[in-house]
């Protein structure tokens, strides 16, 4: 996993809600593109679900 998807995963760890791209972005200071492909990285590993573009980890 690379840096991003670890600070993306992080960040949805410690949220008590899913997160949308952009509330990601702000708190992991990234932009929302590369956000956006790191999450479709992440949903393609089977790590994140997403719902109305708000996205979790999945319950392992």
């Amino acid at each position: 996993m690379g840096k991003l998807e670890s600070q993306i995963v992080s960040a949805l760890q410690n949220s008590d809600k899913p997160l949308t791209i952009s509330e990601i972005a702000l708190q992991i200071d990234a932009s929302e593109k590369k956000v956006y492909r790191s999450l479709r990285k992440l949903f393609a590993k089977g790590k994140i679900d997403g719902n109305n573009r708000r996205y979790k980890l999945t319950q392992e």
